[in-house]
C-alpha cells in the first residue's frame, strides 16, 4: 500500500537546527564547540604490491593486519584492486598482489598508474621481482622497472612511502640457478634505495632473505606457508609500523618537522660459531637512506627456541617470548649514508635447535633538525 511520505520529529528538529544556524550566522553567532562533531581523520592507505608471494592468497598480509592492530594502530586500510582471497582469519584482505607477473612487465605496459589511481596509497609495500629473477632477466633491468614504479607512486602521491623488500630465498625443483640468483639481485637493492629514496618520500629497504628457509618457510621452494608468513609479517611489521607512525603529512608544501620520515636501515645476522646448546652470533646494521640516521633500533627473533643471553656493542631488552630489541650504544649509533655498525651476542639453544637462525629487523631515527 503505497504511504504518504511524513518527515521524522528528529528530521524536523535538524530541520529547523539548520534554518536556525542559516539565520544566526550572519549576525556572527556560532554553535559552541562540540555542537558539529569534527570528521574523523582518514585511514592510513597501505598497498601490498608484488605478485604472487603477496597474492594467492599471501597470507602474510593477514598476519601483518593483526599485528598492527593488536598493536593498537587502527586508522589503516589495506588498499588494492584484487579481494581477499581467505587466510582462515579476519583481516582487511585488498591488495595488489598478480600472480605470476613481472615487475618488468607492469613497468613496461604502465599498469601501475591505474591501480594507483584506484587505490590512493600513502604507502606502498612491495615485495616484487621474483618472476622477472626466475626469468633470468637482468638485475639492472628489475632496477629500472623499479625506479619508473617509483616515480608513478610519486606521480600519485608526491609524499608516498615505499618499503622495498630484498626478496624471500627461492629455490624450486625446476630452476637450479634461482637460488644464487636472488641473492646477486637482493645485492643491489640498498644501493639503488640510497639513490632513489628522498627526505620526501623515503624508500625503505626490508630484508626478507635472512633467516628465511626455501625448506622450512615454503612449501614448494618459492611460496611461503604459515612459518614463512609469520616470518615476512614480522619484518614488515618495524619498518611499516614507523612509516605509520610517522603520519601522513598534512602540509606537503611545509618544511615539516624534523625527523618526520623514517630513516631506512638494513640488519643482517649471521652466525660465527655453534655448540652444543648455543651459538655466537653477529648482526650488521646498515644505513641504507639517503641521509645521516643518529640511532639505530632491531628486532632480533631466533629461531626454534633460542634466546639471547650475553651482547656487546649495543643494549639489550629481551621480551617473554625470546623476542630481543637491541639499541645502539653510545658510540655506534650515527650513521653516515652506507655505513654500518655491528654487534655480537651469544644465544643459548635447545639441544634439537638445529643450526641457528634469526630473524633480524631494523630502524633508524633521523637526526633532529
Amino acid at each position: 500500500m503505497h504511504r504518504t511520505p511524513h518527515s521524522s520529529p528528529h528530521l524536523r528538529v535538524m530541520s529547523v537546527l539548520g534554518l536556525l544556524a542559516a539565520l544566526l550566522l550572519p549576525l556572527g553567532m556560532t554553535f559552541a564547540p562540540g555542537a558539529l562533531a569534527a570528521p574523523a581523520a582518514d585511514p592510513v592507505r597501505v598497498m601490498p604490491l608484488g605478485d604472487s608471494i603477496t597474492g594467492s592468497p599471501g597470507c602474510w598480509r593477514a598476519v601483518l593486519w593483526n599485528r598492527l592492530v593488536d598493536s593498537g594502530r587502527k586508522d589503516i586500510d589495506f588498499v588494492g584492486t584484487l579481494p581477499p582471497q581467505g587466510c582462515g582469519q579476519a583481516h582487511d584482505g585488498d591488495n595488489e598482489g598478480h600472480g605470476g607477473e613481472l615487475v618488468t612487465n607492469v613497468a613496461d605496459r604502465d599498469l601501475l598508474p591505474g591501480r594507483l589511481a584506484a587505490t590512493r596509497p600513502d604507502i606502498v609495500v612491495m615485495h616484487f621481482g621474483t618472476n622477472d629473477v626466475w626469468s633470468s632477466i637482468a638485475p639492472d633491468r628489475i632496477l629500472a622497472a623499479y625506479t619508473k614504479l617509483v616515480a608513478q607512486m610519486r606521480a600519485s602521491n608526491p609524499d608516498m612511502r615505499i618499503l622495498v623488500a630484498q626478496l624471500i630465498p627461492m629455490n624450486p625443483s625446476s630452476c637450479a640457478a634461482c637460488a644464487r640468483r636472488v641473492v646477486d639481485f637482493n645485492a643491489t637493492i640498498p644501493g639503488w634505495a640510497r639513490a632513489t629514496g628522498t627526505d620526501r618520500s623515503p624508500v625503505t629497504v626490508v630484508d626478507q632473505w635472512t633467516g628465511f628457509s626455501t625448506a622450512t618457510d615454503t612449501y614448494d621452494g618459492v611460496h611461503p606457508n604459515a612459518s614463512g608468513d609469520n616470518k615476512i609479517a614480522a619484518r614488515w611489521f618495524p619498518p611499516l609500523a614507523a612509516a605509520l607512525d610517522a603520519g601522513v603529512p598534512q602540509d606537503p608544501g611545509g618544511p615539516g618537522d624534523p625527523g618526520e620520515d623514517p630513516a631506512a636501515c638494513t640488519a643482517r645476522f649471521r652466525a660465527l660459531s655453534s655448540w652444543q646448546g648455543g651459538y655466537q652470533g653477529e648482526v650488521t646494521v646498515t644505513n641504507t637512506s639517503a641521509s645521516a640516521v643518529s640511532g639505530w633500533t632491531t628486532t632480533v627473533v631466533p629461531a626454534n627456541g633460542a634466546r639471547l643471553t650475553q651482547l656487546w656493542n649495543g643494549s639489550l631488552t629481551t621480551a617473554a617470548d625470546g623476542t630481543a630489541t637491541v639499541g645502539n650504544a653510545a658510540w655506534n649509533g650515527a650513521l653516515a649514508p652506507g655505513a654500518s655498525a655491528t654487534f655480537g651476542f651469544v644465544a643459548s639453544a635447545p639441544a634439537t635447535a638445529g643450526a641457528p637462525a634469526a630473524t633480524v629487523t631494523c630502524t633508524g631515527k633521523a637526526p633532529a633538525g
